[in-house]
């Protein structure tokens, strides 16, 4: 989600997990399939410019700055390469598996050996390069009672799409260019821990959130994308130093020092320093729990209907600054809504959810999920005193007809149910 966020969730998207992980979701979606054309590219076409001889070059630097810069041309914030080492957090993924903490995304327990070592998902993989795009700079909504909240990585286009199309692009000119090698553009639906590699690559540092905080007042406001190569490349980070181990060693700085504000600020309490528990985590249970949601959550999960991001609000390195508006953010995630009315989304059937045009993002849940995380926020709503007396009186009769209706299916009820029973317990 990441970012990403998690299931970034990003993350990000990408999904959660423990530090070195790749993201949002921080927002994860299943399925594991490279890119095998490119639409919509930004990248110049006609005569020969000086990336695409240096695509061709023998020489690895000389391709590496080259990829980077059609990663530029590309319309990328951030682009670096790492080499495509294994994970460092082997054992501590691992635990996090075994401890349960993947919640209901379940994929992640999947295919292991390949989400540890890109080796084994691409074989004789030499080589990373790692791409952000920005979608967002941190302003605050204007939040309104009643109304559910969608976080900010999914207002806009699909990122799977929006990424896939110009990666892909990059992606077919080096199989043209070198057709021995082995390519894969993975866009947070492959088995692949982005955010170490991009961390190695220069475009941040993980934070205590496991997201992405990336330089130069861009913040977590990323979603990663990668391509995986069998070709030699040289290791280049986004910041133009050569990714070295001693250049490594150095910029190995906390960039959390003693905050804790992502901490503070998780409704549900999911975030410990440099790990996520999944099966507290809004983002994930939102997107990624199919089913029934733990009853001690209701009333806890805030206004946010789809995602979740309150540890990127709290986060001093995604705050919207003068000098983090200045940077661009890419114009496909522009948010074209930020959020539902509670009651019209706890009424919606497959037609009314058809009807709302939702992106490919937001199409990961379905209508019963989404009446179901409409329910955790009425309850939210119904218990906070910024919502009107009346509102609350229609949403708890809106949630009462819902329990009351054995044609509903059954997590949705519970989840009205539970919202009732949080209201009345306030």
């Amino acid at each position: 989600m990441d970012s990403n966020g998690l299931a970034s969730h990003d993350g990000g998207g990408g999904a959660l997990w423990v530090s070195g992980s790749g993201r949002g979701a921080r927002h994860s979606t299943l399925g594991a399939r490279p890119c095998a054309r490119a639409v919509g590219t930004h990248a110049r076409s006609g005569a020969v410019t000086e990336a695409g001889a240096g695509l061709q070059s023998a020489l690895p630097l000389e391709r590496s700055r080259a990829i980077l810069e059609r990663c530029r041309e590309h319309g990328f914030a951030l682009a670096g390469i790492a080499d495509a080492r294994p994970t460092a957090h082997a054992d501590a993924y691992r635990a996090w598996i075994a401890a349960g903490k993947q919640g209901g995304m379940g994929y992640l327990a999947e295919e292991i050996e390949k989400r540890l070592d890109p080796a084994a998902l691409v074989p004789g993989a030499r080589s990373i390069v790692c791409v952000a795009d920005r979608y967002a700079d941190g302003r605050p909504d204007c939040r309104v009672p009643g109304v559910g909240r969608i976080a900010r990585y999914a207002r806009g286009e699909d990122y799977h799409v929006v990424i896939r199309a110009r990666l892909g692009a990059l992606a077919q000119e080096l199989i043209r260019m070198h057709p021995g090698e082995r390519f894969r553009p993975c866009i947070d639906t492959a088995p692949m821990l982005e955010r170490e590699h991009a961390e190695r690559a220069g475009l941040g540092k993980i934070g205590k959130h496991t997201l992405l905080i990336a330089p130069d007042g861009i913040g977590t406001w990323v979603l990663l994308g990668v391509i995986v190569t069998s070709l030699e490349l040289a290791p280049i980070r986004a910041d133009g130093l050569m990714a070295s181990h001693t250049v490594q060693q150095n910029d190995d700085r906390d960039p959390c020092g003693a905050c804790t504000r992502c901490i503070d600020a998780c409704p549900t309490g999911a975030i410990t320093p440099w790990s996520v528990d999944g099966r507290r985590c809004i983002s994930a249970i939102t997107i990624e729990e199919r089913g029934e949601i733990d009853a001690s959550l209701v009333g806890h999960t805030s206004d946010w209907l789809f995602g979740c991001d309150a540890c990127q609000e709290a986060c001093p390195h995604s705050q919207p600054t003068q000098r983090s508006r200045a940077v661009g953010i890419h114009e496909a995630y522009r948010s074209s809504r930020s959020g539902f009315p509670l009651l019209e989304v706890l009424g919606w059937d497959e037609a009314a959810w058809n009807a709302a045009r939702l992106n490919g993002v937001l199409r990961r849940a379905d209508p019963d999920m989404w009446r179901r995380n409409a329910a955790l926020a009425a309850a939210h709503a119904m218990r906070s005193p910024d919502t009107p007396a009346e509102l609350r009186a229609t949403l708890r009769a809106a949630l009462t007809a819902i329990v009351a209706d054995e044609g509903v299916a059954g997590h949705v009820r519970a989840a009205a149910r539970d919202a009732l029973s949080s209201a009345n317990s306030a």
